[in-house]
């Protein structure tokens, strides 16, 4: 089940004396919302174990740190993977003096200078360079355990002689862990597969699956918002993916995000287009009158920089696994969630428009990720899933930090809304930091499905379409829309005879002529 990959358990609890950021923890009651990946503990033998990504990692007694925070903050640096929520949490409640004592003690430690360069980044608070800072310059966060800038995008800070390699901004900087199942996830060679695909059944064949699914793509995104009967916005979507796929080079500037909303919802929907000037929460209303709410978004002062730090991240990470940063792009948009309307369909269009942006699709080709993720039952509980991800945990730890006031609201952008919310303190480092490692595990294994199941099986249903054509007209010319007819009827009839078909059609009568297409199209189809 996906949700083994999302959601860490108590599979390491107890299994020894707690270092690192579990002894951190444990000392001032400080606890993230999101998944710890990495922990350590002192124990009896040097000892591994690993769960679906999770890993603990057992050390001997003369691995022990010291008791002190800054001793315990140094061996998170250097053995578990950087928590950027938690690191938060803490450092914006530290007053900063045991990490300036520490960074004055060791002014030319790698560890000290990264720990307080960190400091300044996840707290938003300034601590003094001593006079003697030196060393080399040192990465902020190991390459290794999380992803990073990209070489051309890493800046060198000289304040504390640190390259800043952080794929992001304060504002917003997401946390992607590279465990097993996400470096897995990251090789996945959407290019080779779609060649293969290609190979298989001709490029015109492909190309015509795909405007065929591109029409079956926009539908099945009103479908996952309950919106699925309405035509014209079907079709005015699917031409919205058409055209604009990977074509704008400022995909989350105000002005572009308006122009998409105003062309995917057209002119009258709202009385604003464009980033939103109201709170926004995801949920229903019941038949009481209560809501239940699945998941708030930022406030809307922080959305601008919030996407300027989106864009930022989408621009370091350049060159790297295009599955990846599609995911991250992708669900990272939807929790920002920037827009008062719209914010779903959008979401899932920056699937495909970051795979086009990177060279893995060529146009027109749209891989149709929406008409699976509500293929089955399943499907679309296992994308419910990958939401709920970031949703469940941070509203368990919102509980009784927001209502709903007798009162309604009108805001700026024409929006009325009675929310009110005070767990900034508790959001804030989760907003910031998103922990998207298990929505790129999520994506890789979507689009496989999409690849060798779907779209194969588009391709498949195309082929054996033209064959029946031919087939038909072997017997029997007529145009192409009289012989589609006559198939739709034999897949709808499972074979019998249509009394409306025959009186349409007279010719089928003569000469057992619809008996011999019949028989021709089972050799088709049932072949």
């Amino acid at each position: 089940m996906l949700t083994d990959i999302y959601y860490a358990d108590d599979y390491f609890h107890n299994r020894g004396e707690p270092i690192g950021i579990m002894w951190i923890i444990q000392h001032t009651g400080i606890e993230p919302v999101l998944p710890i990946y990495h922990s350590s503990s002192i124990g009896s033998r040097r000892q591994d174990f690993r769960h679906n990504g999770f890993v603990h990692q057992v050390y001997q007694s003369i691995m022990r740190p010291s008791a002190t925070m800054t001793a315990h903050l140094q061996f998170h640096l250097r053995h578990e993977v950087v928590h950027f929520e938690f690191l938060s949490r803490l450092f914006t409640a530290l007053d900063g003096q045991e990490i300036q004592a520490w960074v004055d003690e060791e002014p030319t430690g790698q560890y000290a200078r990264r720990c307080a360069f960190l400091y300044e980044f996840l707290s938003d608070k300034k601590l003094n360079p001593p006079q003697a800072l030196g060393g080399n310059y040192v990465d902020a966060i190991d390459d290794d355990k999380l992803v990073t800038a990209s070489k051309a995008f890493i800046k060198k800070e000289r304040r504390w002689r640190i390259n800043n390699n952080i794929a992001g901004t304060q504002a917003f900087a997401p946390m992607l862990v590279k465990t097993e199942p996400f470096l897995t996830a990251s090789k996945l060679d959407v290019t080779t597969m779609l060649y293969d695909l290609n190979n298989a059944f001709g490029e015109d064949l492909l190309m015509r699956a795909s405007v065929w699914l591109t029409l079956g793509e926009s539908k099945a995104s009103f479908t996952i918002e309950g919106e699925g009967g309405q035509i014209k916005r079907i079709e005015r979507f699917a031409d919205f993916i058409a055209r604009e796929v990977g074509k704008s080079d400022q995909p989350f500037s105000q002005q572009t995000l308006a122009r998409y909303q105003r062309v995917m919802m057209g002119d009258t929907v709202l009385n604003h287009f464009g980033v939103r000037q109201s709170p926004v929460f995801i949920g229903e209303r019941r038949m009481s009158f209560n809501e239940i709410v699945h998941y708030i978004a930022p406030p809307y002062e922080q959305v601008p920089d919030k996407l300027k730090g989106l864009n930022t991240f989408m621009n370091a990470t350049q060159g790297q696994s295009a599955v990846m940063r599609s995911a991250s792009v992708a669900f990272a948009f939807v929790y920002i969630h920037p827009l008062a309307d719209g914010n779903g369909r959008l979401h899932r269009f920056l699937f495909n428009d970051v795979l086009r942006r990177d060279g893995v699709t060529e146009d027109p080709l749209i891989l149709p990720l929406s008409k699976s993720i509500v293929g089955t039952p399943r499907s679309l509980k296992e994308y419910s899933q990958v939401l709920d991800v970031i949703s469940k945990p941070l509203m368990q730890a919102l509980h009784g930090h927001y209502n709903f006031s007798l009162e309604q609201q009108t805001y700026a952008d024409g929006i009325v809304s009675n929310l009110t919310f005070n767990g900034l303190d508790i959001a804030n480092p989760v907003w910031r930091y998103l922990d998207l490692t298990g929505h790129v595990i999520y994506l890789a294994k979507l689009i496989a499905h999409v690849i060798t199941h779907d779209m194969r099986n588009e391709s498949v249903y195309l082929l054996r379409h033209d064959q029946a054509r031919l087939a038909i007209k072997d017997i029997i010319d007529m145009p192409n829309d009289y012989a589609d007819r006559i198939i739709r009827s034999f897949q709808n009839h499972q074979g019998q005879k249509s009394n409306k078909l025959m009186k349409d059609i007279p010719k089928l009568s003569d000469k057992n002529v619809y008996d011999r297409i019949i028989k021709a199209l089972k050799q088709v189809f049932e072949s």
